[in-house]
């Protein structure tokens, strides 16, 4: 057994998602998570940003005896996991791209569509690795840039966000011939029942819980998984905005948290 936490970290607060499918899953795991929300969003950084923003980040978890990484951002995972796993070889490191990708091809799917940021869409990764697992396997791809902004600001059950979803998809979801959907960002599970609302017939698969699949399977096989029932979850971000504040509280309803403002160094 292992009852040292399970790092999370996401650009902003949309990891906070994944956070939410472990504790559901694994109620005796805890957590340290990084939320970089004075640099969101990462989506429309350069690569080599990306890569430093997120090494400064796992420095940090790795600095809190955390067991276990968990990249809880599509637009690291696509950019920078293969550099965090050689900068960090002592501790896994999990991304959240190719657990997704995997469940949707043992579902059988034949024609996915994915919406992501523009550097994960700039990236080609989810197309990649679902053709590795199914070659013949159709992809549609679309960047939605404007989408994490308004969640991090807490825009999301309004007309505004809805409008936002029906301005960058209604083309694509008309023109391409697809009925499952890979919410290729930790966000985006945030605004689900938005989609599901506008187009009902299309299968939602949410990255930021396919990841906790992989994150059982590594500890389990590893004999790292938690026997503690007491702990406490612990919540950085770079800038404490209300946003931040408000779903960490959701998320930790009832249990012993804290939440503190760590900065990082540009």
């Amino acid at each position: 057994m292992d009852n040292r936490p399970i790092g999370f970290f996401d650009s902003g607060l949309g990891g906070l998602t994944s956070v939410e499918a472990l504790q559901s899953r694994l109620p005796r795991e805890h957590v340290i998570y990084y939320g970089d929300t004075a640099r969101t969003p990462y989506g429309s950084k350069s690569p080599e940003t990306i890569r430093k923003f997120a090494s400064q980040i796992v420095e940090y978890l790795v600095s809190k005896n955390v067991k276990m990484v968990v990249i809880a951002c599509n637009t690291v995972t696509s950019m920078a996991l293969d550099d965090l796993r050689e900068r960090f070889p002592e501790i896994p490191i999990v991304g959240v791209i190719e657990p997704t990708a995997r469940k949707v091809v043992e579902s059988g799917c034949d024609k996915v569509g994915i919406i992501a940021t523009k550097a994960t869409i700039r990236s080609d990764v989810y197309a990649k690795e679902l053709r590795k697992l199914n070659p013949a396997i159709r992809t549609y791809s679309l960047a939605c840039p404007a989408i994490v902004p308004l969640i991090e600001e807490g825009i999301i059950d309004n007309k505004i966000m809805d409008l936002t979803i029906r301005y960058y998809m209604d083309a694509f979801v008309r023109e391409n011939d697809f009925d499952t959907l890979i919410l290729g960002c930790t966000h985006y599970p945030l605004i689900a029942e938005n989609i599901h609302r506008i187009y009902p017939s299309l299968r939602l698969y949410s990255s930021s819980a396919e990841v906790i699949d992989t994150v059982e399977q590594i500890l389990a096989s590893r004999d790292m998984l938690s026997d503690e029932t007491e702990g406490e979850d612990r919540f950085y971000a770079s800038d404490l905005s209300e946003n931040f504040i408000r779903m960490t509280d959701r998320l930790t309803e009832g249990k012993n948290y804290r939440v503190k403002l760590k900065k990082m160094e540009d």
